[in-house]
């Protein structure tokens, strides 16, 4: 390596040590098979007054005293209760096979397998038996049942689709007649503050109805190793055994997917927005997985001291800080230390931004990229390729 690819590395090396740490404490996901704190959410009601002989019962600011109930009627049919087993067994090793180690150690030693068994929601997205649940409800699972109101015998389910980063999975049963389902929402016109209710199996409790409101939108957060960059929160109570559960709005259709808590909280629970869905949906049912575009490159955001080391003029872009042999970026000629300043002319606001573009534009997709170089721009056409799993 050269002088001047010693001098970009060894930068690129002390500036990571400075860049931000995202917040990752205390967020988990609503599975049956993960430890939680329970999140308790409340609402304000307005008692009818002494005087009312007509109706004692609380109602809802702007909501009518049946309105949640005539909701849950007809959305509870479609929600379901899902259970897994995953088997698991304990590391082999060699010695095992010794008989003198099993006669001084006995057979204490010798593999074990455990079955563990989880627990969900999910819900009917047709009426012939698809339903939408999260990833994280099935992942590992060798068995998945699936129970439908009005049944006491499950049914067996099979995984037609599944994406570990967004944590969506499709399952298909077969029910051999048609099923009542949900509809998919529009989430871009929910507004903070509106009503939503969540329908759910909260520790096996079996379609238990929970109210309350958005309490923010495009929430970003980081649960285990999956980073979430546009989350619903609801203080709609959220508990394990609730993942994979819909989010309705007052129109009885889904606008989210019940996924995560925080354990640390009460009244803060997070949902996958009903559009994020619509757009995997498709690839998920046809193709199995969601098929998404790739640069071949690490980046980290641009801070002042990046700026100041590559001489960057204003604050913008994204740092390369490396490049996947044989990827689309080292096809193209982008380098390590490169700046990423534009997409197709548009500017590049951070690392979230430029993913995003990345994703939306997908495999295939040729793109023209500046990048600052040596304290000029340069600009580098790049044709994006199928990320890799």
């Amino acid at each position: 390596m050269n002088l001047k690819n010693n001098k970009v590395l060894v930068g690129i090396v002390l500036l990571a040590f400075i860049a931000g740490i995202a917040f990752t404490g205390g967020v988990l996901f609503a599975s049956g098979r993960l430890l939680l704190n329970p999140s308790l959410a409340s609402f304000s009601c307005n008692q009818a007054s002494d005087t009312d002989t007509t109706s004692q019962q609380p109602v809802l600011p702007g909501v009518g005293p049946n309105t949640i109930a005539e909701i849950v009627e007809k959305a509870a049919p479609a929600v379901v209760k899902i259970e897994t087993l995953v088997t698991t067994t304990n590391r082999w090793d060699p010695f095992f096979n010794d008989p003198f180690f099993r006669e001084f150690f006995g057979e204490q030693f010798l593999p074990r397998t455990r079955v563990q068994q989880g627990l969900g929601s999910g819900f009917l997205i047709s009426p012939d038996g698809y339903i939408l649940t999260n990833e994280h409800v099935i992942s590992g699972a060798q068995q998945i049942q699936v129970t439908l109101v009005g049944r006491t015998k499950p049914v067996s389910a099979r995984v037609v689709g599944k994406d570990h980063d967004l944590d969506l999975a499709v399952l298909k049963i077969d029910a051999g007649t048609d099923l009542p389902y949900l509809k998919l929402g529009d989430s871009d016109k929910i507004a903070v503050g509106n009503w939503v209710i969540a329908i759910g199996n909260p520790y096996g409790l079996d379609h238990t109805v929970t109210v309350g409101v958005i309490s923010a939108k495009g929430r970003p957060i980081t649960v285990e190793d999956r980073s979430f960059r546009n989350l619903l929160q609801t203080d709609a109570s959220i508990n394990p055994g609730n993942s994979g559960g819909p989010l309705l709005d007052l129109n009885g259709e889904v606008i989210g997917i019940n996924t995560a808590v925080n354990a640390q909280a009460q009244g803060i629970g997070f949902a996958i927005p009903s559009n994020t869905v619509k757009t995997v949906l498709d690839d998920l049912i046809k193709k199995g997985k969601v098929t998404r575009g790739w640069l071949g490159v690490s980046i980290q955001e641009v801070t002042p001291g990046v700026a100041s080391y590559f001489g960057l003029p204003k604050l913008e872009g994204v740092l390369v800080r490396d490049v996947v042999e044989g990827g689309p970026a080292e096809k193209a000629g982008i380098q390590q230390g490169d700046i990423i300043i534009r997409w197709n002319g548009e500017g590049v606001a951070g690392t979230d931004d430029l993913l995003q573009k990345i994703q939306e534009a997908g495999p295939g997709k040729k793109v023209e990229l500046t990048v600052w170089r040596d304290q000029k721009m340069v600009k580098v056409t790049v044709t994006l390729g199928e990320r890799p799993y």
